[in-house]
Formats: C-alpha cells, structure tokens, sequence
C-alpha cells in the first residue's frame, strides 16, 4: 500500500473513531434533551461548521485563483440531492436518537451499521443484482442479531428501541443510495451543507411540535452536543470526503466498518456498559457481517 494510501486510511479511521465515540455522546445527551432537541442542535452545528469551511475554502480559492468547484447549474442540483438526502437523514438520525438513550452503545452502533447489508439489498428494488455472496452475509447478520437482541428472552419479538434502530439503518441504507446518486454530480461539502441545512429545519420544526425544549436542558447537554455537532457531523464528514477520494472502495470500506467497534469500547470505556458473552458474540458476528458485505460488493457504504 502506498503511502498516501496509508494517510487515507488513516483519516478514515479517525473518522470511524470519531463516530462511534457520537454514541456515547447521544447516549449522555439523551438523558437531558428530547430526540429532535438534540437532532435540531447538533445539525445547526454542523451547518454552522460546514459553511465556515465553504468560506474558506472559496477564501483560498480566490488567493490561488482557482475555479470555484460549485456552478449554478451544479448547485441546482446540490440543493435538490440536499434536501432528498436531509429528509432520509433526518428521519435516521431522529430513530436512532430516540433509542440510543435506551439500549447500550454497542448495541446501538451494530444494530446501525446494518446499513452496510442493507444498502446492496436496496439496490435490488433499483435493478442493481448483488453478488450472490451477499445473502450469506446477510444470514451472518441475522444470526447476529439474534444474539445480540433476543438471546436469553421468553419472546422473539424485538424491543420498541431496537425496532427503531432496525427502521435507522434502513433509512440510512436509503439515504446512502441518494448520497451515492447525487455526490459525484456536486462537491460533497456542498451537498452536506443543503442535507444538514435540511435535516436542521426539519427537526427544528419537530422540536416545537412534541418537544418543550429548555435552554438548561440544553446547556447540561452541551458537550454532547457540541461533540456531535462539530466533530462527528462537520469534522467526521469532512475526513471521510477527504479520505475516500482516490482510496480503493474496500479500503474505505473496512475502514468506516470500524465505527460499530469504536461505539462499543466507547460505551465500555466512557459509560461503563457491559456485553455478556452472548452479547458479544452477536456483536462479532455482525461486524464479520458488516466487513464481508462490503467484500462482496466491492463498494464504499457512504
């Protein structure tokens, strides 16, 4: 492997890093702020993160006189895929935030990267044939699944917060194929601005209709909030941009992968929550899971 190979890959892991470490911060901000509260917050943040890099970045354009990325006719079609992708976004981001407070990160974070099965089985529904190895995987993930949510009950029916993680990944799986669809066609800060500019008016909106939100509440939140506001939306997005730009798909892939890892030694570390062996062993099966789909498909999941 080259060596900027090796820096790609490197900020993609910092990235992954970044974003399993957000589940322990959602988890902490959970306990003092409602869903959409939270969502509005950190998405505002980011907004505010992303359109301080759009100006500097046309800052430095402007000093090496270099043609700005951004047409009119591309941000027509940057606003478009923004909104498309922020609804998607915000519905993801909503589900996973009302459940995360009430199952353990780890759970949370596997449970979540499902996305990276679902998104090659979404794309049959768009014509795309997976590659037949892609339903073992699947079976992998479901045995997972198992293990890590129902093992050990009386039922085999799923809790309400696993539910909503289920429904997450798969609104991200969604969100995925129109980020896929729209990204080569526009810059991709740009896109993230109009898709968190999107996701931050709509859960804004959903705050003040079954929210009361209080500015204590959210002060007591506020390193949460911060946490995944800037870091894991702005600065986590930004790496990702960064390092996947001429890294092979399964590099990246294996790479990002590392999120659900990092979410749950950050709730073991941070938060002190535990995995039984069971547990445990679901969760290795789903990240076997994770890792071999994205194999499989050769392809990126963001």
């Amino acid at each position: 492997m080259k060596v900027r190979q090796v820096e790609k890959t490197a900020l993609l892991v910092l990235g992954a890093l970044i974003w399993g470490m957000a589940f322990a911060a959602q988890s902490v901000g959970s306990g003092y702020v409602g869903a959409y509260t939270f969502l509005a917050c950190r998405s505002w943040l980011a907004c505010i993160f992303l359109t301080g890099l759009l100006l500097v970045r046309r800052r430095l354009a402007a000093v090496r006189k270099v043609r700005p990325a951004v047409t009119p006719a591309s941000r027509g079609t940057a606003v478009r895929g923004g909104i498309f992708c922020g609804i998607f976004l915000f519905a993801a981001s909503a589900a996973q935030q009302m459940a995360v407070g009430e199952v353990s990160t780890a759970k949370a974070s596997f449970l979540t990267a499902l996305y990276v099965v679902l998104v090659p089985l979404c794309g049959i529904v768009l014509g795309r044939r997976p590659d037949r190895r892609i339903w073992l995987w699947v079976a992998v993930s479901v045995a997972g699944l198992y293990l890590l949510c129902m093992a050990g009950r009386d039922t085999l029916s799923l809790s309400v917060s696993e539910l909503k993680l289920l429904l997450c990944a798969l609104l991200f799986a969604v969100q995925i194929l129109l980020v896929g669809h729209y990204s080569p066609k526009v810059d991709g800060v740009t896109l993230s601005l109009y898709q968190f500019l999107t996701t931050s008016v709509l859960s804004t909106v959903f705050m003040f209709l079954f929210e009361q939100p209080q500015w204590d509440q959210i002060l007591g939140a506020g390193v949460a909030i911060l946490y995944c506001g800037i870091l894991s939306s702005g600065v986590g997005y930004t790496l990702q941009i960064i390092g996947q730009r001429g890294l092979d798909p399964t590099i990246a892939s294996l790479a990002m992968c590392l999120e659900s890892v990092f979410g749950a030694l950050a709730g073991w570390a941070l938060l002190g929550q535990k995995l039984t062996p069971i547990e445990l062993t679901g969760c290795l099966l789903m990240f076997a899971a994770i890792v071999g789909s994205t194999l499989a498909t050769g392809k990126s999941p963001e």
